[in-house]
């Protein structure tokens, strides 16, 4: 794809990493640190700024529209 070799690398890992299940509570944070080598507070930044990226979405669209309705509906609750 055009868009997802524009992508950088930690851009797709995140990308990678969302898509992926995990087990248990801390399991993700757990693999943020060790495979991405990111604080989980920095992790989170980076993917808000992500969802609203058009190469992302044009990467990873199945992805990218899941986790922004994940936003949406957190923020709706508030």
């Amino acid at each position: 794809m055009e868009y997802e070799a524009q992508l950088g690398q930690r851009e797709r890992d995140i990308l990678a990493l969302e898509r992926r299940g995990f087990p248990g509570p801390g399991a993700k944070e757990r693999a943020i640190r060790e495979e991405l080598g990111l604080a989980p507070v920095r992790y989170y930044q980076l993917l808000n700024a992500l969802l609203d990226d058009p190469r992302a979405l044009a990467s990873d669209p199945v992805t990218v529209n899941r986790l922004r309705r994940v936003r949406e509906a957190r923020r709706t609750e508030r």
